[in-house]
């Protein structure tokens, strides 16, 4: 029998607040164990909760930016479980009424343009961690990340593979780093995501017995535990066996999976309305004000560079890829630089200018005024190309124009036709085997001479020119 693939994905967001959900303490990461604690987040008696206002207006954008209903009223609601990072024997989050419902989300795949819709997001606070490798034989608690703001984003399941799944979250990461309502930084537990994975016959729209994949701190990870989960009910299912609701841990050091629990229901957790917290509400005016403060999504701002600046969708998708970048390379074109040859010196020279230390585009110090004004030095043959890359390096700690250290240095480009044929003819004077293998018809060899001019010409030889005196040279 044919078997059809149906995922759906559960994403805990941690939102980028400075304090924690229900308390005053600080949301640090790496800081030493148990140091951002308090009577709130222990859970001890009479200590009673306060909402975070700034984490709530992080929900709301999340919601936004993911074309979710937000409502005006939801309610906060305990998670009934035991387990030692819990200390209050319960989690506040919220259950039958969340902040926000019915979004949806599009990504891109190979197969072409994709979606998923949003079933719900509801806020919550994280739980504790259990550390394993601290003391011999013991496993230890550190409750600094107890109490920090969340949200859990519920997507339907409307994913048929490990590689929509992954493309789906890569999508996601982008819009909520582009919202700025999180860092998304998965080895720090930013971002964590589960999959629920079931198969069904072919043409089936019945869904099958589920299994949920956690404890996965990679995209790549939760590919690879899908692909193994996939094939694992495949073969349950095809040698008539019954698959059976599980919670499934991703090992990513061994590259397995192994069963944790039997799939608990949502009547396990004993949810009721948190006594100690009032109905949250969001007034419609706040929503909207926060609607209308929205930034452009990722692809709606590589759909607009795009169709503003005639680019190409490849060179859109890459300066959209971080809302900065973008930033920087309109200041570049509002200060006069050509929207492509902008685009190809963003993507290019200045990305290997900051690659070359790991720095991010904020941190360049070569103003957009600037760098346009040298590549229209690039544009207008006063300086090559290659002798441009070398004048941005110096930019950064050189405060004179880009036309001044051409000049100082010696860069400008040489068009001189009394120079470049006493170039040429060096050239093809030292290199005879080789004008006989163009002159037989081996016409890519121009290409070993043009490089032996430039050399000759130390950079500054217009390349184009060089390339039209070479043919002439070489086709008396």
């Amino acid at each position: 029998m044919s078997w059809e693939t149906v995922i759906g994905v559960e994403v805990h967001v941690q939102l980028k607040t400075e304090r924690k959900l229900f308390c005053g303490c600080a949301v640090t990461f790496g800081d030493r164990p148990n140091a951002h604690v308090c009577p709130t987040c222990l859970g001890l008696p009479g200590a009673l909760p306060a909402v975070n206002p700034d984490a709530v207006k992080l929900a709301v954008r999340t919601a936004l930016s993911l074309d979710c209903t937000v409502h005006e009223r939801s309610v906060w609601a305990r998670k009934n479980y035991v387990y030692p990072d819990l200390p209050k024997g319960y989690q506040i989050t919220q259950f039958e009424a969340p902040i926000a419902t019915d979004g949806r989300l599009e990504f891109d795949t190979d197969a072409g343009p994709r979606q998923t819709r949003i079933r719900r997001i509801h806020m919550e606070e994280d739980a504790g961690k259990l550390v394993h490798d601290r003391v011999p034989d013991a496993s230890v608690v550190d409750l600094n990340r107890a109490g920090t703001p969340l949200v859990e984003i519920v997507t339907d399941p409307d994913l048929h593979s490990a590689e929509d799944v992954r493309a789906c979250l890569t999508e996601l990461k982008r819009v909520l780093e582009f919202m700025r309502v999180s860092d998304c930084n998965m080895e720090e537990g930013s971002l964590r995501a589960d999959a629920n994975v079931s198969l069904r016959p072919m043409g089936s729209t019945e869904l099958g017995t589920k299994t949920e994949i956690k404890n996965v701190n990679s995209f790549s990870g939760i590919e690879k535990a899908i692909h193994l989960e996939v094939d694992r009910q495949r073969e349950v299912l095809d040698r008539g066996d019954r698959v059976s609701s599980a919670t499934l841990l991703w090992d990513d050091h061994r590259g397995s999976l192994r069963v944790m629990r039997s799939k608990e229901e949502s009547h396990d957790y004993r949810y009721f309305p948190d006594p100690d917290l009032p109905v949250l509400v969001v007034s419609r005016s706040a929503i909207e004000e926060a609607r209308d403060a929205l930034p452009e999504r990722p692809r709606e701002l590589r759909d607009r560079l795009r169709d503003q600046y005639g680019l190409s969708s490849y060179d859109a998708g890459v300066l959209a890829h971080r809302s900065e970048t973008a930033a920087y390379f309109e200041a570049v074109v509002g200060s006069g630089g050509e929207a492509k040859a902008v685009a190809n010196w963003v993507m290019g020279p200045v990305q290997a200018l900051l690659n070359s230390d790991g720095r991010d585009i904020e941190e360049i110090g070569v103003a957009p005024t600037r760098l346009a004004e040298l590549i229209g030095l690039v544009v207008d043959g006063t300086v090559s190309d290659g002798n441009a890359r070398r004048v941005l390096n110096q930019m950064e700690s050189d405060v004179r124009t880009p036309a001044e250290i051409v000049e100082a240095e010696g860069f400008q480009q040489v068009r001189d036709e009394g120079a470049l044929a006493e170039w040429v003819s060096a050239v093809l004077s030292e290199h005879g085997e080789e004008v006989d293998r163009y002159r037989a018809g081996e016409t890519k060899i121009l290409g070993f001479l043009v490089g032996k001019v430039m050399r000759q010409s130390g950079g500054r030889a217009d390349p184009r020119l060089v390339n039209d005196a070479l043919k002439s040279a070489l086709e008396r």
